[in-house]
């Protein structure tokens, strides 16, 4: 059987470097959704109780409670991105603009294919912290470094959540088309969204 070539995840690294320098923080760390790079932000900061807007994705609120937090609600009209209260974690799934890094965030991105960057799925995280994102790159890779298995020692306990070469491929193809526009952010309004503090799982 042929073992795969971890030279490929080069252009994984390319496709981060690229966002993290067109948003303007220092690293970035690419996975397969923005749910899971939130997730994994929460799980980092160890969450406990999460204020979020009533009027969002059910995957945010599933985000928090996966990794072991409280959900609660906030009645909140917003625009592209929101913070996950009272931590430092954006949800910018609907804005992606030139300098959108906000400091010593740690900022989410989407790649769904209703987003800026139509790959189909995808997200990152954007962070200014060297130590977060060596931690963020072994937990979305099963707590391992990118190696052959057979050489590899497990580091932490992690999860499969990693961005294949194939989507960052895309990504690189699809960023190149739309890094020099001015993009606003993807409008949406209440009725977008469910009321998750009405909806059965969150009341």
């Amino acid at each position: 059987m042929k073992e795969l070539n971890f030279s490929n995840y080069d252009i994984v690294r390319k496709f981060e470097k690229e966002i993290a320098e067109y948003a303007g923080s220092k690293y970035a760390v690419a996975v397969d959704s923005c749910t899971n790079a939130l997730f994994l932000c929460c799980v980092y900061h160890k969450v406990r109780f999460v204020s979020i807007p009533r009027f969002t994705y059910p995957g945010v609120a599933n985000a928090i409670m996966h990794a072991g937090g409280r959900v609660m609600f906030r009645k909140y009209k917003w625009d592209g991105a929101y913070y996950l209260q009272p931590h430092n974690i954006v949800d910018s799934a609907l804005r992606f603009k030139k300098g959108m890094y906000i400091k010593d965030s740690y900022y989410c991105l989407s790649f769904h294919y209703k987003k800026h960057i139509p790959i189909g799925r995808g997200g990152m995280i954007l962070t200014n912290s060297k130590r977060a994102c060596e931690w963020f790159k072994l937990a979305r890779f099963d707590g391992r470094k990118e190696a052959k298995l057979s050489t590899e020692n497990m580091m932490m306990r992690g999860w499969n959540c990693y961005m294949t070469p194939e989507q960052a491929t895309r990504g690189l193809m699809l960023f190149d088309l739309i890094k020099d526009k001015d993009l606003p952010d993807i409008y949406v309004n209440e009725q977008s969204y469910p009321d998750l503090k009405e909806t059965g799982l969150y009341k």
